[in-house]
């Protein structure tokens, strides 16, 4: 019989992204990192409306600060799930993806018209924990 020891972790620092939704920004297993969606919201999980280049930018960022919280950065990232509310903001949005993420690109999902009118982009990922120097 195989007992797992391995526990999951909830990554989590004082400025790390946080919902009042009942969702973790990220959990942990082993070097798997599941990275909740991060949308354009600042550090109380208030939504901040913006252009979509606005709310793509935000984030992202917060994406890369839950993400260092649990280890990684985008280097890491295996998989992205990307929501993004206008199909007309699909050019944008891969000139834009094309600064965070470079080839060999992460495999990718994107999926339009499946958000609220409160959003215009929320993005989601699988990453590793980069290596231990």
């Amino acid at each position: 019989m195989i007992t797992e020891t391995r526990m999951i972790e909830y990554p989590s620092e004082p400025d790390t992204p946080r919902s009042h939704l009942p969702f973790s920004p990220s959990t942990k297993f082993g070097d798997l990192i599941f990275v909740s969606g991060q949308a354009s919201v600042d550090a109380t999980g208030q939504i901040i409306s913006d252009t979509f280049e606005g709310e793509m930018r935000r984030s992202m960022e917060n994406m890369r600060k839950v993400l260092e919280t649990a280890g990684s950065d985008f280097k890491h990232v295996l998989q992205t799930r990307n929501y993004v509310q206008d199909p007309a903001d699909i050019p944008l949005f891969n000139k834009l993806y094309r600064e965070y993420f470079s080839e060999p690109f992460p495999a990718r999902t994107t999926i339009t018209n499946c958000l609220g009118a409160a959003l215009r982009y929320e993005v989601e990922c699988i990453a590793i924990a980069k290596p231990k120097a």
